[in-house]
């Protein structure tokens, strides 16, 4: 991948000790980025996941992390007054659609108050770009598949999902008012190496392995556009690299994009794919869809493939195979 002419300075990427920013920053140091990193190193999942994300990148000399919490407007201010960052890519938030049924103020903390100071923080810094993560949770209720940027998603089914909408929203306003070139990115069951534990792949690879049952919600009649991570962040990266333009959208220089598959699974092939990585054949217990859950998500990527000339194709069994592998080695498991 090609070094960016966009901008000079580092690229500020937050949750860099999260799952896809440990990817995104890691593409990004490889083509010759200076990237800073900036992570609270939660306890939501395993922390030591995470620290050996952080061991791996600060193995490379451009990269410099900072571990503070976004929601500390003070701690991020002083970091950009320092990185003078060209381009910020926020991937910093309280992820989980069921956790935020239990723990709402989780997703206040992080979701609304760390982004708005993300916000200000790049209109204060003249930041050229920034690129942020949306979920394509904020479908919620709409029932026309494919999934696309124009349809209405009024209707959230979960906190999680309504913290996202408002990210598009407050994007959208500092993009009219201050003309801070914003990309908000609808990403779709991200999975892969070094994937979060509570995702279902992780979760279903733990419990297969040491011959638990797992737990199939919906009873299995569910769908997903499940993408893998290298396709996200070629994605991301694309992205990054080609800011929004007043010409383009009057109002603002404003954009949305999904990015996944456009190739929902079946989850019940899914979970084929992964007992056949594994060797192994699940114990399934068949539960009813969990409260915030959708029965189907399926991206239509015409728009980011227009504008950025991509669209994620890496097909599913390979990617679950890459993931096994990696769990084995990480586990230290034998095949």
């Amino acid at each position: 991948m090609e070094q960016s002419t966009v901008g000079e300075g580092p690229v500020l990427v937050t949750g860099a000790a999260g799952f896809i920013g440990f990817h995104l920053s890691r593409v990004l140091l490889a083509r010759g980025d200076r990237v800073i990193g900036v992570d609270c190193v939660n306890d939501y999942y395993d922390p030591a996941l995470k620290r050996a994300r952080l061991e791996i990148l600060n193995e490379n000399e451009g990269f410099d992390f900072h571990e503070i919490d976004i929601a500390d407007a003070g701690a991020l201010g002083e970091v950009f007054e320092g990185a003078r960052p060209a381009r910020v890519v926020n991937l910093a938030a309280q992820a989980g659609v069921r956790y935020s049924l239990t723990h709402p103020e989780a997703y206040v903390h992080s979701n609304l108050v760390g982004f708005a100071n993300i916000l200000e923080a790049s209109r204060r810094h003249d930041v050229g770009h920034l690129v942020y993560a949306s979920s394509s949770s904020v479908y919620g209720g709409t029932k026309e598949l494919p999934f696309h940027e124009g349809q209405n998603v009024d209707h959230p089914l979960s906190l999680y999902a309504a913290s996202k909408k408002s990210n598009e929203l407050m994007a959208h306003v500092y993009s009219h008012l201050f003309r801070l070139p914003t990309t908000g990115l609808r990403f779709f069951t991200v999975y892969g190496p070094w994937g979060r534990p509570d995702m279902a792949l992780f979760l279903f690879t733990k419990a297969i392995l040491a011959g638990e049952p797992i737990k199939v919600f919906n009873h299995g009649d569910m769908t997903r556009d499940f993408t893998y991570v290298d396709d996200i962040v070629e994605g991301v990266v694309r992205v990054l690299d080609r800011p929004p333009c007043v010409e383009e959208t009057p109002l603002g220089p404003y954009r949305l994009f999904n990015i996944g598959n456009n190739a929902p699974v079946k989850l019940m092939d899914m979970i084929g794919a992964v007992e056949e990585a594994l060797g192994r054949e699940a114990v399934k217990t068949m539960l009813p869809i969990q409260p915030g859950d959708v029965p189907a998500t399926y991206a239509d990527v015409a728009a980011l493939e227009r504008v950025t000339g991509f669209r994620p194709q890496t097909p599913l069994r390979d990617g679950i195979a890459r993931f096994v592998d990696w769990y084995r080695r990480y586990y230290d498991i034998e095949g």
